[in-house]
């Protein structure tokens, strides 16, 4: 990840700077997306699934932020459920991503990329149970 950060605009130069680092910009996205219908999981690295089986949850799991001087690239890797149409998701997973962005930051995304990683089918479907014997 870039030692970058990017400033908001203050509207008074006597109240300072504030800066937003990469990792807020993940947690965002990482939530608006698990938001998104059809969204089964969020995909993030063996580092990450090792410290959330120890109990400690990770909110930016499957997002990774570059920023640069073109400015924000997000990748965004997912699990959809099965049976929902990939590309409408995706593109709910982009607007929400964008939105919620804009909303808590300020900040614009140049680039919002959405990687299929996976697909989950429903594990809760009903079993079949053989009948018992007398």
């Amino acid at each position: 990840m870039n030692e970058l950060s990017f400033e908001m605009e203050s509207y008074s130069s006597e109240l300072g700077k504030v800066e937003i680092s990469p990792e807020v910009i993940e947690v965002i996205a990482s939530i608006a997306a698990s938001d998104v219908e059809g969204v089964a999981s969020m995909r993030g690295s063996f580092a990450s699934g090792v410290v959330e089986r120890l109990g400690k949850k990770t909110h930016g799991k499957g997002v990774k932020v570059e920023l640069s001087e073109s400015g924000i690239s997000i990748d965004i890797y997912v699990s959809m459920k099965y049976g929902v149409a990939i590309p409408d998701v995706a593109q709910k997973i982009q607007d929400y991503v964008r939105q919620a962005l804009l909303d808590m930051t300020a900040l614009e995304a140049t680039d919002i990329n959405v990687f299929v990683v996976g697909v989950q089918f429903d594990s809760k479907e009903k079993q079949y149970e053989a009948p018992e014997v007398d």
